[in-house]
């Protein structure tokens, strides 16, 4: 007999690709609705249905990708993320992180929190610049690799922002970075605040970001792209750390990734917490 579990997982895998199918089809009003129908079936939204929603013209903007679709999202692909990220979509944020350390704030950094920590690309390129690091990502799975890769001194399955908060009275840290973190937030506020309550005076915080043209974003500090992902206005970007009391000191743009062969462009940034 078919378990009860199966039957929703049928019936949910059924809907949303039903709406996916009228989505590619172009209709877009009647995958609205087959979605709002996904969301019925799923309301913690594995399947990502508000940032799809809002990447087609049909939905708010949330503030962020959905808990559930992100860890989802990197459970199914941590076995052989490695090889899709580097390989495939030529993805080296880590290395181009380290690149500019070296370059402009050599450290060396006692305590390092990997903020969306995935297998550990980034523990791994800032290891001989840190002393003892911490990977904190919403995946299980990638946690798991990350383990293996014995970078880590400690290591957390947990949102960025909750481990954020729960951190902030406890000993801060010299080097923050948050790769391939944005493009799953929209609203930075909180965000950039709880970076800024776990570093320490004249501690660092280096992070990738993704860009859409300006005519694009038509005056908004935030919009999800057309592959899912969030992408910030740089002047949002700049006043959000400035709230935060962090101050940058330096950007640059940067090819984040290849999707489908084209260069995903974005921008490589450092902020200081003054002392």
């Amino acid at each position: 007999m078919t378990e009860p579990e199966t039957d929703t997982d049928d019936a949910l895998a059924e809907a949303y690709n039903a709406a996916l199918d009228l989505e590619k089809a172009g209709d877009l009003e009647a995958a609205v609705v087959a979605y709002q129908k996904v969301l019925e079936l799923d309301p913690a939204d594995h399947g990502g249905v508000a940032v799809r929603l809002a990447a087609i013209g049909r939905g708010e903007t949330p503030a962020k990708a959905p808990d559930a679709y992100v860890a989802t999202l990197f459970d199914q692909h941590a076995d052989v993320f490695d090889m899709i990220l580097v390989d495939q979509l030529g993805y080296c944020v880590p290395l181009l992180v380290e690149d500019r350390l070296k370059e402009l704030a050599p450290g060396p950094y006692p305590r390092l929190l990997d903020l969306g920590c995935g297998t550990g690309l980034s523990g791994e390129a800032l290891e001989e610049r840190t002393s003892f690091r911490v990977g904190v990502d919403i995946s299980e799975g990638m946690i798991e690799v990350a383990h293996e890769r014995e970078v880590y001194d400690e290591l957390y399955v947990a949102e960025a922002g909750t481990f954020l908060e729960t951190a902030k009275d406890g000993t801060p840290f010299d080097l923050i970075v948050a790769t391939d973190v944005l493009p799953y937030l929209g609203d930075l506020e909180g965000f950039f605040a709880g970076v800024a309550a776990n570093l320490a005076a004249n501690g660092v915080f280096g992070f990738s970001s993704e860009s859409l043209p300006d005519d694009v974003l038509a005056g908004r500090p935030y919009m999800v792209g057309p592959n899912q992902r969030f992408a910030h206005a740089g002047s949002y970007i700049e006043r959000t750390l400035t709230a935060a009391g962090l101050a940058r000191f330096h950007t640059e743009p940067i090819t984040v990734r290849h999707q489908e062969g084209v260069p995903v462009p974005g921008d490589l940034v450092l902020a200081r917490k003054p002392a």
